[in-house]
């Protein structure tokens, strides 16, 4: 009877220990679902800022295009000083939008840049997050196995991983 008492006891500690490792799974499991869900966001954000990159890109080449014709025909037809005068003029426009372009360009550059990195930044964090589960999934199978096989050591197992996984989780959520 006096082991009984004991081994009650012990299947308690398993239960308890048990439900709060199944709560902190789900709150990694949930912060790690946010973490993809921004990862996609941050990816579909991306694959604008680099198509409107591509998109100055090809202004920018219609308008060196346009001003090198300009610039040929400005230096075939030295006579007319109206039409030389107005290749000059539309020439100098050009390089403003060329000189404005690049400016852009690499404003547009440097956001897809840091969209980048902010991306990866929570690509770790749900990889580390996803692990934490994974670790804590692993430590609840222990310990659900060892209380019903009655082996207090799947149960101590079952709690070092159930440690592992708190540690990745909290490294993903910190990093």
């Amino acid at each position: 009877m006096a082991g009984e008492i004991v081994h009650d006891k012990w299947l308690r500690w398993v239960a308890l220990t048990t439900t709060i490792l199944a709560v902190i799974t789900a709150i990694f499991s949930m912060k790690a679902s946010g973490f993809s869900t921004k990862v996609q966001i941050l990816t579909t954000k991306e694959n604008n800022q680099w198509g409107y990159f591509q998109s100055k890109s090809i202004k920018q080449h219609s308008l060196e295009l346009q001003k090198d014709l300009f610039i040929l025909e400005k230096s075939r037809d030295g006579n007319n000083s109206q039409f030389t005068e107005y290749l000059s003029k539309k020439t100098d426009e050009y390089q403003k939008d060329l000189d404005r372009y690049n400016k852009e360009k690499a404003e547009i550059k440097k956001s897809a840049e840091d969209t980048i990195k902010e991306e990866e930044k929570f690509k770790n964090k749900g990889a580390s997050l996803g692990l934490g589960v994974m670790f804590l999934q692993i430590s609840i199978m222990l310990s659900s196995v060892g209380a019903l096989i009655k082996k207090q050591e799947l149960w101590i197992i079952g709690l070092c991983f159930g440690l592992i996984g708190v540690f990745y989780g909290v490294i993903g959520l910190i990093k």
